[in-house]
């Protein structure tokens, strides 16, 4: 199985407790690390260019959160940024977003929430970074598109190829690597060549 890449995550908070909080969730998911206190200090981590997202508190002592996400984009325009704020308004949330920040949480957000941000950002951005993920991805996408274009259903499919709902499901969305067996089954049921399955990918 190919080794997955970590994904670098940037915590700009000036509230230590909430950064401690984000760094032990965010490595017991798999993502490497770094948090910064100092606003100031946060630029010259995102000249290095090691970060593929950034999340960052809006109002920070020295340097405000907005200020400082306009100074991110004249230095790295395709970087991620999530903004968190716990004193959430509309102003605020047009004005980081103008700046393209990528979404908006407001404090306190629960694990799931921010989970759910992250894997979106990293969907929408293309920050899959496991090959092996991204093949099950684009290959589930192309069965999806061929069944639909068939007009057959999950159930309908599935009693094609003798498979199961749930696993056409889980390799429709990526989730799960399909057996070559499985794969011929599936092709054969779409009326094309398993080398289908893979053109362009």
């Amino acid at each position: 199985m190919a080794s997955r890449m970590q994904l670098r995550v940037l915590v700009i908070d000036d509230d230590l407790e909430v950064g401690a909080y984000l760094r032990e969730l965010l490595t017991r998911d798999g993502y490497t690390v770094t948090t910064v206190s100092d606003p100031l200090k946060a630029l010259p981590e995102i000249k290095e260019g090691r970060h593929q997202i950034a999340l960052l508190d809006v109002r920070m002592p020295g340097l405000d959160g907005v200020e400082l996400l306009r100074q991110i984009r004249a230095l790295d325009s395709d970087l991620c940024v999530i903004v968190m704020t716990g004193y959430p308004t509309v102003a605020t949330a047009v004005d980081t977003m103008k700046a393209q920040a990528f979404d908006y949480l407001a404090k306190p957000f629960d694990a799931e929430q921010l989970r759910e941000v992250l894997q979106r950002a990293i969907r929408e951005k293309g920050l899959i970074v496991d090959p092996e993920e991204q093949v099950n991805r684009l290959v589930g996408a192309k069965i999806r598109n061929l069944r639909k274009s068939r007009e057959l259903t999950l159930r309908q499919l599935a009693n094609k190829t003798s498979l199961s709902v749930s696993l056409i499901s889980q390799i429709e969305l990526g989730k799960s690597a399909a057996s070559v067996s499985t794969l011929c089954k599936v092709a054969s049921a779409l009326g094309v060549p398993v080398a289908e399955l893979f053109e362009g990918i």
